[in-house]
């Protein structure tokens, strides 16, 4: 049977020894290289001779979403999973649009994470559930939204019930800029309340 060289990126100690161990005990999957930051994996590039890569995103230097377009522009053939905390719209599509050819969010079970590697390698694009359809339902948005992909991302936590301090942690930016960005969205959607932002954008399908 064929046996994948596989790499690991992640900055968390348990969470990588535990990618390892999966791995380790897979029987046909090989673990050639095992790091804490995306800058010793690229060094290691041609040693490791990766199939497969598991990339964290939110890592120490450069991020996982650098790491990806910098590993892709050396050797394209290297399919890139991306295992993560982060769930949000942008980031996922940043991801994608840098290389990545699978999008799993963390503590998924561990025969996921063997069938998205081997998914990867034959073609496919492993990817959760909820991440699927969040992909299927940008397609079905507004494509002449006068919003920003950022704005409408907004939009979207604050029609979920996000407050201004959970929208600034899910989008790692502070609460000025969430008010900044609700401010253009009023102004833009010619509104002056988040009830009724919230009624345009979903008559419009804007979110």
């Amino acid at each position: 049977m064929e046996t994948l060289n596989i790499v690991i990126v992640e900055d968390d100690d348990i969470l990588r020894n535990a990618f390892l161990t999966i791995i380790k005990n897979s029987g046909n999957l090989l673990c050639t290289g095992s790091y804490d930051c995306c800058e010793t994996a690229i060094e290691n590039l041609k040693k490791d001779e990766p199939d497969v890569i598991l990339m964290d995103l939110n890592l120490p230097g450069i991020s996982g979403i650098e790491g990806i377009r910098k590993i892709k522009k050396i050797k394209h053939s290297i399919d890139i999973i991306v295992i993560t905390v982060h769930n949000s719209e942008a980031k996922v599509f940043e991801a994608i649009c840098a290389g990545a050819c699978g999008y799993l969010v963390k503590n998924v079970p561990e025969q996921q994470v063997l069938r998205a590697i081997w998914e990867a390698h034959n073609g496919g694009a492993p990817m959760n559930s909820e991440i699927a359809r969040m992909i299927i339902e940008s397609f079905h948005k507004n494509i002449n939204s006068p919003l920003s992909n950022r704005e409408s991302e907004v939009l979207g936590l604050m029609a979920k019930g996000k407050s201004y301090s959970m929208i600034a942690d899910e989008l790692f930016i502070n609460k000025e800029t969430v008010r900044f960005h609700i401010k253009n969205i009023y102004y833009k959607l010619g509104v002056h309340s988040k009830s009724d932002a919230l009624s345009i954008a979903t008559k419009e399908k804007l979110i």
